[in-house]
C-alpha cells in the first residue's frame, strides 16, 4: 500500500505549488535536459567539422574576393552584439521561470525572438552584399565553405526563433507547469549554444579573415 501511495503522490506532485526549479521537478523533465545535452554534443561535432573544412579552404579564393576584401567588422560586430544580447534575455526568461513569473517569461522570450530576427536581417543583408561583390556560393572553395558554415548557423537561428515562438504560445495558453518549464529551459540551452557557435564564427571567420 505504501508503494501505491508513493506512486500516486509522485504522479500528482505537479498539482501543488511549483518547486523553485520546475524544469527539474519530474524525471521526465530531467531526462529531457540530459537528452538535450547529448544532442548538443552531436551538434558540436558537426560544427567542428564545418570549422575544420573552412580553415582548410579559407585561402582557396581563386579569382574571387578574399575575406580581407569582403568583411565589414562593424556590421558583423553589431550582429554579434545583438545575438549576445539575446542570449542575456533568454537568461532573464529562465530567471523569470524560477520566480514563477509567467509574464516575465513571455516578455523576455519575446525580446529574444525579436533580437534573433534583427540578427537574421543583418546576416541576410550581409549575404546579399557579398553576392553583389562577386562572392557567390560557387565562386571559390572559400566562398562555398563560408556560406556553408555561416549559413548552417543561420539555419539554426531560424529554427531557434520558430521553436522559442512555439514555446511562447504554449506558456501563454497552458501556463508555467512542470511540463512547459523543461521546454523553456531547453530552448534557452539551445539559444546559448547557437550564440556560442557564433562567437567562434566571429573569431575564426571574420576576425582572422579580416586580419589575414
Amino acid at each position: 500500500m505504501s508503494d501505491v501511495h508513493a506512486h500516486a503522490h509522485g504522479a500528482h506532485a505537479h498539482d501543488g505549488p511549483l518547486p523553485p526549479y520546475p524544469e527539474r521537478a519530474t524525471l521526465d523533465g530531467r531526462n529531457k535536459i540530459l537528452g538535450f545535452w547529448m544532442f548538443l554534443a552531436g551538434e558540436t561535432v558537426l560544427f567542428g567539422s564545418l570549422f575544420a573544412t573552412f580553415l582548410a579552404l579559407k585561402d582557396s579564393v581563386m579569382s574571387g574576393p578574399s575575406g580581407q576584401e569582403l568583411f565589414s567588422l562593424p556590421l558583423v560586430a553589431l550582429a554579434t552584439f545583438i545575438l549576445l544580447t539575446s542570449s542575456l534575455t533568454s537568461v532573464f526568461a529562465v530567471q523569470a521561470m524560477h520566480r514563477h513569473d509567467k509574464k516575465g517569461i513571455l516578455v523576455w522570450l519575446g525580446v529574444t525572438v525579436l533580437l534573433g530576427l534583427g540578427f537574421l536581417i543583418l546576416e541576410i543583408y550581409e549575404f546579399v552584399h557579398y553576392v553583389h561583390l562577386g562572392h557567390g556560393f560557387t565562386t571559390s572553395a572559400f566562398s562555398s565553405a563560408f556560406y556553408t558554415l555561416v549559413g548552417f548557423h543561420g539555419a539554426h537561428v531560424v529554427f531557434g526563433i520558430v521553436w522559442i515562438s512555439l514555446i511562447i504560445g504554449q506558456v501563454a495558453s497552458k501556463g508555467l507547469t512542470v511540463v512547459t518549464a523543461p521546454k523553456v529551459y531547453v530552448t534557452s540551452l539551445y539559444w546559448h549554444f547557437v550564440d556560442l557557435v557564433w562567437v567562434f564564427i566571429f573569431t575564426v571567420v571574420y576576425l582572422m579573415g579580416k586580419l589575414g
